[in-house]
């Protein structure tokens, strides 16, 4: 089962184009991130939060709509997005997609990353979507589908991470080793449509910048210096 989960970090335009095309038994509401489901008038099937980021008449009109509501204190010892990841799983989902779980503070967004190495998260399939790149854990084998030419990088999520090996990209390597502090990972390339990434040991981070959103984001680079 696949779920997707509506945080209430950064939201943009470049990540429709994901999760309109994505698969999904299940939507969770994560506090917050259910105003982002109403502007896109999209309906959660649950709504897991503390209720300090949302107006009582949108939980009031949950409730009359029959969705179900997890509601935990303000003062607690797990984020709103880890309850909701938690959650998820138990009703079966095998693959998350986090949408609004990055961006703002960096606290809350390095916090979201990390989950990827919760127990009870760990193995199962994770992507984050932050502006149009898709970060995701690898944990022993990971097919990264693009166009050649996109720009994907790697970094120890919990290192160091060694026996990796890499087909398909430009920078290729056979039983490697990506030590912590290292920037050994950053801006290789698909030389194809499907890059395969394979670890004995350790936890790497992916990261997947398409072709079109890293011009989108040169070009912000240039505007702003003209500006200045």
């Amino acid at each position: 089962m696949e779920a997707l989960l509506f945080a209430n970090g950064v939201h943009t335009q470049r990540d429709e184009r994901f999760w309109r095309v994505l698969p999904y038994e299940l939507i969770i509401a994560v506090d917050g991130g259910l105003h982002r489901l109403r502007e896109m008038n999209m309906h959660p099937h649950v709504y897991v939060g503390d209720e300090d980021s949302v107006h009582p008449d949108w939980i009031a009109a949950l409730e009359r709509e029959g969705i179900r509501i997890l509601r935990f204190p303000r003062e607690k010892d797990q984020t709103d997005l880890e309850l909701a990841a938690l959650y998820a799983v138990e009703q079966g989902a095998e693959v998350l997609h986090f949408f609004g779980a990055l961006g703002g503070r960096w606290d809350q967004s390095l916090a979201n990353l990390f989950l990827a190495l919760h127990p009870k998260l760990r193995g199962r399939r994770l992507y984050f979507y932050a502006d149009g790149q898709v970060l995701f854990p690898i944990y022993r084998h990971a097919v990264v589908r693009g166009k050649p030419g996109d720009t994907v990088s790697f970094l120890p999520l919990e290192g160091p991470v060694r026996g990796v090996t890499l087909k398909g990209f430009r920078y290729v390597l056979q039983d490697g080793e990506f030590l912590p502090g290292s920037t050994l990972g950053i801006s290789n390339v698909l030389e194809a449509e499907e890059g395969v990434v394979d670890i004995r040991q350790g936890v790497l981070l992916g990261i997947h910048l398409p072709q079109d959103v890293q011009k989108q984001i040169e070009a912000g680079k240039h505007s702003i210096e003209q500006e200045v």
